[in-house]
């Protein structure tokens, strides 16, 4: 028997599915059996996934769901809707995050808004439901992974991007006390890898995309499946063992 067989049949919860890191993640769950709802703003790609991931006979399964994880009563629909129709997470994956070129200087009150409510207090609101959910129905063996950054340990060129991610290890921290201060085995986990080739750079360099384009045409870059992977790692240790942090670069990457 596999480390994930146990979570064969069981829900998970992806964010940010539809592309990169969390599109990977969502393929490799379904494919270990999971049942696996995957969020995003633009569910057309996780749909298409989902049928790709049936077709080619995967043990699990994709649901699609349209979430935007700036809008708190949107979360929780979505919390709601996981509940009744697969009855409650047992895995939460936040993955979704975004950067904004923004400096402390002279950035807009949006760009840190809107990396505040991506990075921060969406995680965390998932993180709470999720944990919510499984204590309702007696899951002790459920686990919360976010997707944190290289940035979230030491100081990176978009400084409110690593003051979020610095909150992530802060929060993943949290987490685990608050759990075992309640007497709970939930598990919590996060991932900081550096550069993962990605939408993420071309997103954030948006005026000028061939920027992003080319830090990963500079060394061989983290892939989404890389991360993925490492997602399994967590998921298939022994209860007893709690992955709390793993930092992960490319072997070329120098800073």
């Amino acid at each position: 028997m596999s480390d994930m067989e146990r979570w064969r049949g069981r829900v998970a919860l992806v964010t940010g599915a539809s592309v990169g890191i969390g599109n990977a993640t969502a393929r490799a769950l379904v494919q270990q059996g999971m049942q696996v709802v995957g969020c995003a703003r633009d569910v057309d790609k996780i749909r298409e996934t989902a049928a790709e991931l049936q077709q080619t006979g995967a043990a699990g399964r994709l649901y699609p769901v349209k979430c935007d994880l700036t809008v708190e009563a949107e979360i929780r629909a979505m919390f709601d809707n996981i509940e009744s129709e697969h009855g409650g997470v047992d895995v939460c994956i936040n993955n979704a995050g975004l950067a904004v070129k923004a400096p402390l200087l002279a950035g807009s009150f949006e760009a840190f808004r809107t990396m505040t409510d991506v990075n921060i207090l969406s995680p965390t609101l998932c993180s709470q439901l999720a944990v919510q959910q499984m204590r309702k129905r007696g899951v002790d063996d459920g686990h919360i992974i976010t997707l944190n950054s290289m940035a979230g340990h030491r100081f990176a060129v978009v400084a409110f991007y690593s003051m979020t991610k610095f909150a992530i290890t802060a929060m993943t921290e949290g987490l685990r006390r608050e759990l075992r201060e309640m007497k709970s085995h939930i598990r919590a986990s996060c991932i900081s890898p550096a550069i993962v080739e990605t939408e993420f750079a071309t997103r954030m360099h948006e005026d000028d995309p061939q920027r992003g384009r080319d830090l990963y045409a500079s060394i061989e870059c983290l892939q989404a499946k890389d991360i993925a992977d490492s997602v399994l790692y967590i998921l298939g240790a022994p209860p007893h063992v709690e992955i709390h942090d793993i930092l992960m670069r490319p072997t070329e990457q120098t800073t």
